[in-house]
């Protein structure tokens, strides 16, 4: 009788897996990492399938550990909190990083609240380091259109959208050329495959 309950509870294991959503099994391969800040965690999922370029080169800087100790050098409520390439005296980080990557906004990911795109500069295939995590649906202002190469989202919070949320409350004001810098250093401790 065990042994009959098992084949029926494996058979039944079976046909879910086979009747799932495309893509599911594939999903749960996909890359986690886990930006720690001194606000707390932002824990991502990475689609390699749909931004395979974006997602490496990512985890390359991941790997690397060449986030640890930049910041969140710009933060606009309502639209994005952006980090990936700043120290806190605002001066870029060049060292260790790798050459900019091709845009894969075209992905049919969008950037909708709470997932993670790259920021580039007005060149299309610029985008190496600094990422971006949307406080909003951003859609009709960063996907492709006609006229605009988008911006490329390549993963979504799945655990301290919060942490985002309170990052985006933090006093801001300028410093040097820069805008949108919070007035307190939003740090990135570490970023690291979950």
């Amino acid at each position: 009788m065990l042994h009959g309950s098992l084949a029926v509870v494996a058979l039944l294991s079976l046909c879910a897996l086979l009747t799932a959503a495309p893509g599911a099994a594939q999903a749960a391969g996909n890359p986690v990492v886990v930006i720690d800040t001194n606000f707390g965690e932002i824990t991502l999922e990475l689609d390699q399938d749909k931004a395979p370029i974006t997602t490496a080169n990512f985890l390359k800087y991941t790997d690397a550990k060449f986030f640890d100790g930049l910041i969140f050098h710009r933060v606009i409520p309502g639209f994005m909190i952006q980090g990936g390439g700043m120290t806190e005296t605002m001066t870029e980080k060049r060292a260790g990083a790798f050459p900019p990557i091709k845009n894969e906004a075209s992905n049919g990911l969008s950037n909708a609240r709470g997932t993670i795109s790259m920021a580039r500069t007005n060149d299309p295939d610029s985008a190496s380091s600094q990422f971006f995590i949307n406080l909003v649906d951003n859609k009709r202002a960063l996907d492709p259109r006609p006229g605009s190469a988008g911006y490329a989202v390549f993963g979504h919070v799945t655990a301290g959208m919060d942490v985002v949320d309170a990052i985006a409350k933090v006093p801001t004001g300028s410093k040097g050329p820069h805008d949108d810098v919070p007035l307190k250093p939003v740090v990135i401790k570490s970023v690291r495959r979950k």
